[in-house]
């Protein structure tokens, strides 16, 4: 061989090399062409705050996975790659940069300034990602690497948007939104967490006004908030609490009667307590229904404000005093208490955008929030109005951007409109797929649920559970809200919206001084109400008719121009015009949501600009345009916390503009944990860089172990060690002692203090590992020497045309073996099971290779007429083996192939197999017709148990390797026929003097026995005579018991009647096979004797 494989694989001398050789050759590009079968999968895009950690590894490998085997299974497959502009958490990041290292604010600097460092900031780190992605071996096609705000994606995002907005599915309106107070900006509530926190119930007496005879004369409610009193606008109760708590009290007998004893003496405990409260509160609570209903008033204390009671189901007679307090601008469910009786309430907002209070709050203006908790309470408890102070637990809403407590505000937003309107939405408009839907969230629900299909026969489906991934989907999108897309920033797209307040009466003049505008396809006008509806304006439009439909004096015209073209000059005009473009940005879902297509040109393919050395998304050579060819696309892997806040929303926004779904099949992947089942986060000082891992084990070794890990929905969990700054070596966090933080542990060599998050300057850093990894270090060696010992026997190996029949036995065996494993991990590939998959390849790889067929074939490679055959099937199944493993482990077995064709560059057994220079576009495995031969495997199997029997015999008894045996086997004529043309590999295997086969063999006194089904195996002199007396009354007793049980359970009718027959007729096989087995040892036990 020209050159000699090292005895220890060393990944850093090799994947460089590697990656750079497929990114020269440009081998992971990807154009349209004339191939039916395509696979498009669409990058979840990394945020361009920082480096990647262990959760990405496992996305990224996963698409890579599927990419490569797709790649070679012949599909035109392209994974596009790109990153995601991240508006809250990068501007986030880069804000906290400046104020640490330069005192200053983003206010101090300026919005074009600050972008300017954001875009630098994004430069750097995407370079990195990149670097990280391509380290972990992904094969992306660089070429067409997209960032969603890039030219590309701008241009379809701004489509995107004026096509919502034409269609009346964009507005504006004040609506109830949750406020990151730090960050100054609306945020979604999936981007919202849930935390415990110690906190107090505040029980307030609220003055009743004019109280007459027989009427309470306060009203107690109890708040979490006290400073939100300040903008309470009613208390509630409820209108039928007699009725509400008869009810309630039903339900609980009904309850106990059919309760559990163990269950019994809580509930008997609810229901003497509601019983008590009937009897307590009930009167008082009819009565403030009753004033409720009669108009009365309540004092708002502090600010001598009255507000009304009034009657709403939101109260719960079983709870507090039975009465709420209605904040509606601060509380979610008081919003909706306010929208059921707007005639009767106000809604007053008392937050300032940071958080202090407004001038509605009055002297408590201009205060923090939590000050004027603090100063609320005292006020009321030196009013003599705080009834009680409860210490309780309360679950606080955190914004899970800053990861501060998020307000519940009233703000004027921007949001589509997901629930279902009169007339409908048309999607993909103008197009071959156009369809009409009730609301943009049923179009996303229907293509789950139901029997709609898409224009190209489309459904969506999760994996690996498509009932409980579903569900998460299609719950979230059932309820229809509206998605608020607007955010209070400076990083991410400008909302492209230019907008004036307008009188209702001045409408028709300031229409009139837009002019041709009305008239032009690339502008869309519209006039809107605070309340959020609006009405298109177009040319010669009524617009004294159109102002008459709202019922406000105040309306608000707004432009929305198409794209930039001509952008400067129309900017200006609308200025003149006393026009002022919205400032906030849109939500970074958004321009997300439409990546499976944004990224391929849409609108337009043709004309989308593309940066210097990109790939064209225009038609080229007569071939499709990307956009047609790529859209729809295949699959989306992915993690379960991103369902609603991505998958819905890319369905959903792919159905309007497209007409069609994005993917058919969503992969939902595992979750990555710490040793003590946490999320990993680098935050959390828990999150390992997959380079880390990389540098310390190799790709390879990363990418198998998280393939194997992959089983399904459970989480992972990798136990984390840092690597010592001061020893070298390895710390166990879930055991180490903790430094001066959270974030410093002990090393229990040095007794010195080093940091895992890598911020205290004079703390040393150390880097995150995990020995889980050790694995795949291991494998990697394994086929590095598997492949070394086969290299270094095919000097001299020629391809020449074989029949079947001119194979040896074991040849055909490992063909037989290999069509099975390339079958099985195809079958586990196709049901998104990368863990079954690897599981299988390795099997087939470690056992039937390795242990098997390299020992059975040593004898041959020894004489000059058996060993060219032997080399040339070694050659096929050692390639085969790097093309199986190829999309697991891609580095390796990219190294390996290049030496296989060193020794071999022509390979195959009928034919000649494909060989292409480089494994990455060598085709996928395909068993040849005929290379199955079950009989032939079963015989195989049989011989595989005879000879682990021998060798336990062997090393139970002492005797060396070297010392030859003699075996005797007696097997009937059925058995015999089947093992004896296996007698040499059977002899070499079992390291044998001698072996005779035959229905009469005598067993002399001295033999150590074993029985493998209906075969005896004898090995004279082998044996201590008690030693193995014992041996065989031990395991007599062992099958007399699995005899019993398998009698009883045949002789159970349940199991018998229930069972069905295919279950029923194994048992009886089994029980055959079981007392055959005995007979044979109690024939061995008699014969000692």
């Amino acid at each position: 061989m020209s050159r000699e494989l090292p005895k220890q694989y060393d990944p850093a001398s090799v994947e460089e090399e590697i990656y750079s050789r497929w990114i020269s050759r440009k081998a992971f590009a990807a154009s349209p062409d004339d191939r039916e079968e395509r696979y498009v999968i669409m990058m979840p895009l990394p945020n361009v705050t920082g480096a990647l950690h262990m959760g990405h590894a496992m996305d990224n490998v996963m698409q890579d996975l599927l990419t490569r085997w797709h790649r070679m299974r012949g599909d035109n497959t392209l994974w596009m790659a790109g990153t995601d502009h991240a508006g809250i958490a990068t501007q986030a990041v880069v804000e906290k940069r400046l104020l640490e290292l330069e005192g200053k604010t983003r206010h101090d600097i300026g919005r074009e300034k600050l972008v300017e460092r954001i875009w630098e900031w994004k430069d750097q780190y995407q370079k990195r990602i990149v670097s990280q992605q391509q380290s972990m071996g992904c094969s992306c096609d660089w070429d067409r690497q997209r960032f969603t705000m890039d030219s590309v994606c701008e241009r379809a995002v701004r489509r995107t948007f004026f096509n919502m907005f034409s269609d009346g599915l964009i507005y504006r309106g004040n609506r109830l939104v949750n406020w990151d107070c730090h960050l100054q900006t609306a945020v979604s509530d999936d981007e919202i967490y849930h935390e415990k926190v110690a906190g107090h119930f505040w029980h307030i007496r609220y003055p009743v006004i004019d109280p007459q005879p027989g009427e309470p004369e306060f009203v107690t409610v109890a708040t979490t908030r006290p400073e939100t009193m300040l903008g309470d606008t009613a208390v509630a109760c409820h209108p039928d609490p007699g009725g509400s708590l008869d009810e309630l009290l039903a339900r609980t007998r009904e309850n106990l009667a059919e309760a559990a004893d163990r269950d019994r003496e809580g509930i008997e405990e609810q229901l003497a307590g509601l019983e008590a409260r009937r009897e307590s509160h009930l009167p008082t609570l009819q009565k403030l229904t009753e004033m409720a209903s009669a108009g009365r008033m309540v004092m708002l204390p502090l600010l001598d404000r009255p507000i009304p009671l009034v009657c709403d189901e939101w109260a719960k007679p079983e709870l507090g005093s039975g009465c709420v307090k209605i904040t509606p601008a601060h509380d979610p469910n008081d919003y909706e208490v306010w929208g059921r009786h707007k005639d009767e309430i106000d809604i007053i907002n008392i937050l300032e955008t940071d958080g202090s209070l407004a001038k509605s709050a009055g002297s408590y203006a201009g205060l923090d929030r939590y000050e004027a908790r603090k100063k609320v309470v005292a006020d009321l408890d030196e009013l003599g109005l705080l009834e009680a102070v409860e210490e309780r637990e309360v679950e606080v809403g955190h914004s899970d951007r800053s990861k501060t407590p998020a307000e519940p505000f009233l703000s004027r937003q921007w949001f589509v409109l997901m629930g279902d309107t009169p007339d409908g939405v048309v999607c993909g408009r103008g197009t071959a797929r156009e369809f009409r839907t009730p609301g943009l969230a049923q179009a996303a629900i229907d293509a789950v649920e139901g029997d709609w299909k898409s224009a190209s026969g489309r459904k969506l489906v999760f994996h690996p559970d498509a009932v409980r991934y579903g569900s998460t989907y299609v719950n979230w999108l059932a309820e229809k809200r509206d998605w608020c897309i607007s955010r209070q920033l400076w990083w991410g797209h400008q909302i492209p919206i230019w907008s004036v307040e307008v009188e209702a009466a001045d409408l028709s003049s300031r229409v009139d001084q837009l002019g041709a505008l009305l008239g032009r396809d690339d502008v869309c006008v519209r006039v809107g109400s605070a309340g959020g509806s609006s009405q298109l304006l177009t040319a010669g439009a009524d617009t004294d008719a159109i102002s008459g439909k709202f019922d406000e004096e105040t309306l608000e015209l707004m432009v929305c121009p198409l794209g930039d073209e001509g952008g400067a000059e129309l900017q200006a005009e609308l200025g003149e015009l006393g026009f002022e473009r919205a400032p906030d940005v849109l939500d970074t879902w958004f321009s997300s949501g439409i990546w499976p297509h944004s990224t391929l040109g849409w609108p337009d393919p043709a004309t989308a600009r593309v940066e210097d050395g990109q790939s064209p998304l225009g038609s080229i050579d007569g071939n499709e345009d990307c956009l047609s060819y790529y859209y729809p696309g295949s699959c989306l892997v992915t993690g379960r916390d991103i369902i609603s806040l991505w998958v819905a929303r890319m369905a959903l926004m792919g159905l309007y503009n497209i007409g069609d779904l994005p993917f058919t099949d969503v992969f939902i992947h595992a979750t990555i944990l710490d040793g003590k089942g946490e999320r990993m986060s680098k935050s959390k000082g828990n999150g390992i860089d997959p380079v880390d891992i990389i540098e310390r084990y190799g790709a390879d070794a990363m990418r198998y172990v998280v393939c194997e890990l992959q089983t399904g929905m459970q989480d992972i969990r990798l136990p984390v060690q840092a690597i010592s700054p001061f020893s070298g070596n390895t710390v166990d966090l879930a055991a180490a002692k903790h430094g001066s933080s959270i974030f410093t542990y002990i090393c229990p060599e040095s007794g010195k203090e080093f940091d895992v998050l890598g911020t205290m300057e004079d703390v040393p850093a150390a880097k995150l590992v995990s020995d889980r990894f050790e694995v795949g270090r291991n494998f990697c060696n394994k086929l590095l020497n598997a492949a070394r010992f086969a290299l270094m026997n095919l000097e001299g190996v020629s391809f020449e045309p074989r029949e079947l029949e001119d194979l040896a036995v074991e040849d055909r065996w490992l063909l037989s073996r290999l069509a099975l494993a390339i079958e099985a991990v195809d079958e586990q590939l196709e049901s998104y099971s990368p863990a079954a998959a690897i599981s299988l390849a390795r099997e087939f790889f470690w056992s039937e290779l390795c242990d098997w067929y390299l020992e059975f074939i040593k004898p041959r490679m020894r004489g000059a007429e058996k060993a060219p055959l032997a080399r040339q099937v070694l050659a096929v199944a050692l390639d085969q083996v790097l093309r199986l493993l190829h999309p697991f482990v891609p580095f390796i077995t990219e190294f390996l192939w290049e030496r296989l064709g060193e020794e071999a560059p022509e390979r195959g057994i009928g034919d000649r197999l494909g060989v292409p220079e480089l494994l990455v576009h060598a085709p996928w495995p395909q068993a040849a017709t005929g290379w199955r031969d079950q009989d032939l495997e079963k015989r195989f199997e049989l011989l595989q148990e005879i000879i682990r029997a021998i060798r336990d015999i062997r090393s139970k008894n002492e005797i060396p390797l070297a010392d030859k045996l003699p075996v005797r086997i007696r097997a009937d004529e059925s058995r015999r026929e089947q093992l004896e043309p296996l007698a040499d590999l059977l002899v070499h295997m079992g390291v044998l003097e001698s072996l005779e086969i035959a229905g009469d063999v005598e067993r002399t006194a001295d033999s150590a026995v074993a029985v493998v089904r209906d075969v005896d195996i004898y090995i004279p002199g082998a044996i201590d005579m008690e030693k193995e007396r014992a041996r065989l009354l031990k395991q007599r007793d062992q099958l007399s018991g699995r005899v019993e049980g398998a009698k009883k359970k045949l002789a159970n009718e349940n199991f018998v009647s229930k069972a069905s027959p295919d279950v029923v007729e194994r048992e009886r096989e089994r029980l055959i096979e079981l007392e055959a087995e005995l007979d044979k040892v109690e024939a061995n036990l008699c014969s000692l004797d």
